[in-house]
């Protein structure tokens, strides 16, 4: 199995049943799902695209210089990153143009991306998580 790089759509969260709460602290749920993990709050993950790493690598080359390559760079430093409703303003533009103008597959791996920033301008709690698997 060679490298790639994997996406990763946050689907669904819920609270782990495990963690007691009294049944008058329902407000605790809501705010669980607010500040996140430590308190039993497991997110379900979806992949949401699949590409290996030398194609991702040709992918990012076609992106001008500039903060939305920098951000899908991360990921050959990291080994990971995420990316959230913060990020959309600077990676839709950039991935707007190779959804027009590149070949495949990057120009579908392009609308895909555009497709979950969409979701998250629609709904900030989503996030992507990408990941270097080797």
């Amino acid at each position: 199995m060679g490298e790639k790089v994997m996406f990763w759509m946050l689907g669904q969260k819920f609270v782990d049943d495990s963690v007691e709460l009294a049944e008058n602290s329902r407000q605790v749920v809501y705010y669980s799902l607010a500040i996140g993990h430590h308190v039993g709050v497991i997110d379900c993950l979806n992949v949401a695209l699949e590409c290996p790493l030398e194609e991702y690598q040709q992918w990012l080359a076609l992106l001008e210089p500039g903060e939305a390559q920098r951000k899908m760079q991360g990921l050959l430093t990291f080994t990971e990153i995420v990316i959230d409703a913060s990020h959309i303003n600077t990676l839709a533009p950039a991935f707007a143009k190779l959804a027009k103008t590149s070949a495949e597959p990057w120009r579908s791996w392009s609308r895909q991306l555009l497709h979950h920033l969409n979701a998250m301008a629609q709904e900030p709690a989503l996030y992507l998580m990408v990941r270097l698997l080797r």
